[in-house]
């Protein structure tokens, strides 16, 4: 599998793995999900948030590439993030739709990089100011390294609540290899 399909299959997987997130976690109260639960973003909807505080800081500079991503100028249309723990949205259900939407701008996005986008350095500022500039291919796949480690803590705190997620193994969505 080339660099360009991994992205892809890291795309489908975050998508599929925030739907089971999202639909576990929707037979909590509000005030169950926003319950601090002693976790490093407090409460399911402080981690939840938090991971598309991330995502849309991340995807911001990813439309600073020199690619252009056209797929990503939604997303140079939201304000960023002040901060990473910033509540972008108070509601599940508002969070839920946001979600499903930057997936889905995911999904689009990494069906548009290129093998010769991911050989470039991408230059930009942390949440501090300081400037960067990295391998690009290493920072995407930090973005969805990223969002495996807090799913995995979203996954622990709905355990710990009495919610089941199920599978969650990227295994599930590598395709078969051709038999011969």
């Amino acid at each position: 599998m080339n660099r360009t399909s991994h992205i892809c299959l890291m795309a489908s997987y975050n998508q599929w793995m925030n739907a089971k997130l999202y639909e576990a976690a929707k037979g909590l109260s509000e005030e169950e999900l926003g319950a601090d639960r002693k976790a490093f973003f407090g409460s399911i909807l402080g981690t939840l948030n938090h991971l598309a505080a991330g995502d849309r800081v991340w995807l911001q500079r990813f439309a600073r590439h020199p690619a252009r991503y056209p797929s990503l100028e939604p997303i140079r249309q939201l304000p960023t993030p002040e901060r990473l723990d910033q509540l972008l949205f108070a509601s599940f259900h508002a969070l839920a739709v946001h979600r499903a939407w930057l997936d889905q701008i995911i999904i689009d996005w990494g069906h548009s990089v290129t093998e010769s986008d991911l050989d470039q350095s991408l230059h930009y500022k942390n949440m501090k100011g300081v400037a960067a500039e990295k391998d690009f291919y290493g920072l995407v796949m930090h973005f969805f390294n990223h969002q495996t480690h807090h799913r995995g803590q979203v996954t622990t705190l709905l355990s710990q609540a009495g919610i089941d997620v199920g599978a969650t193994d990227l295994v599930a969505l590598i395709p078969c290899e051709p038999q011969i």
